[in-house]
């Protein structure tokens, strides 16, 4: 696979948490009783479901959820000429590391980044002894940790580095740990895929203990195809937001999203109003002065002296130049900078 094609299936998980996380913090603001425990046991409610996803993918299509959506599978680290099948799942011991790699490390590093931020929190407002051991030890710690940090992303840099050169058959140090690389499907894959899909099971007679396994895990496979459809489809529902907010589309965003020009007032007569309107925008249409106490009428738009509009509006109830139906109360004070 290209590393565009690897990064972008690394990356795709990546956008999922923070839209669900979106998701249940506003159900948990809404009915804080009723979903609040969501909010608080976030973490561990999504590594669940991860858990679940990424087993489903594994066993059936020998690649997680993201790289079997972008047509990825897994196999062993090896000089095989053929490759098995993505049906024929991965060894048990890849398979488990592959597993573990997939949901305990992003889920581990993720509590450890919320309890640097909450160290450093804590250590603004800190009330323990300058000199106690406590103190000393997350001191050292949150000031290690930034060092830590980058050593951990120079390592997937530097192996991306040598996949686009060619020195190494793993874009990322966590597929060489559970000592499988990514390869495309084929289409005896897809094939075989297709085939595992619309099988059915056959109707021999089996044990209650084997009916309830089989019924259990038909359950948890239905699940784990619901969650894993509703993700598809909302993958590219993602996408177009991420297109739709990047701040390199936006100016083709606000030609698509801009109000219409309003149309000229209907009963302006624009050689009339010509001759009423001054040409230096500074100027007063009906003292014809420099303005003071800019006012403009919400009915028209058009700005005048407070002391000209109050006067001329409170006799003819209307604009002077489009005449418009006005009020005192559609008279706006303007404030600038200047004043």
């Amino acid at each position: 696979p290209s590393i565009f094609e690897a990064v972008a299936q690394d990356s795709l998980m990546a956008a999922v948490k923070p839209a669900l996380q979106h998701l249940v913090k506003v159900l948990a603001e809404s009915n804080p009783d009723r979903y609040g425990f969501l909010w608080h046991w976030f973490d561990e409610i999504y590594v669940l479901l991860d858990l679940l996803l990424q087993q489903h993918y594994l066993a059936r299509c020998s690649a997680s959820f993201s790289e079997n959506f972008y047509s990825l599978k897994r196999i062993p680290i090896g000089d095989c000429r053929q490759q098995p099948l993505a049906t024929a799942g991965l060894p048990k011991r890849q398979h488990w590391k592959s597993l573990l790699l997939l949901v305990l490390v992003p889920y581990l590093r993720g509590k450890l980044e919320k309890l640097v931020c909450s160290l450093r929190e804590e250590d603004e407002y800190s009330i323990h002894p300058p000199s106690s051991s406590w103190k000393r030890f997350y001191r050292a710690f949150l000031a290690a940790y930034p060092f830590v940090n980058m050593t951990w992303e120079g390592w997937f840099l530097i192996q991306q580095l040598c996949y686009i050169l060619g020195k190494a058959q793993h874009h990322s140090p966590m597929l060489r740990l559970a000592g499988v690389r990514l390869v495309r499907l084929t289409a005896e894959d897809i094939q075989a895929l297709e085939k595992k899909l619309v099988g059915t099971t056959s109707s021999e007679t089996r044990s209650i203990k084997t009916q309830v396994q089989s019924a259990v895990r038909k359950a948890l496979g239905g699940i784990a195809f619901c969650l894993s459809t509703g993700l598809s489809i909302s993958m590219f529902f993602l996408q177009f937001l991420d297109w739709w907010y990047s701040s390199e589309n936006q100016e083709t965003i606000k030609s698509l999203t801009a109000l219409p020009t309003p149309p000229p007032p209907v009963h302006l007569d624009h050689e009339a109003s010509s001759a009423l309107l001054p040409k230096l925008k500074t100027v007063c249409p009906l003292c014809r002065k420099i303005r003071v106490n800019a006012t403009a009428l919400s009915t028209s738009g058009f700005v005048f002296c407070y002391r000209c509009a109050y006067n001329y509006v409170k006799t003819h109830q209307r604009c002077p130049i489009t005449g418009y139906a006005t009020e005192l109360q559609h008279l706006v004070k303007l404030y600038s900078p200047e004043s």
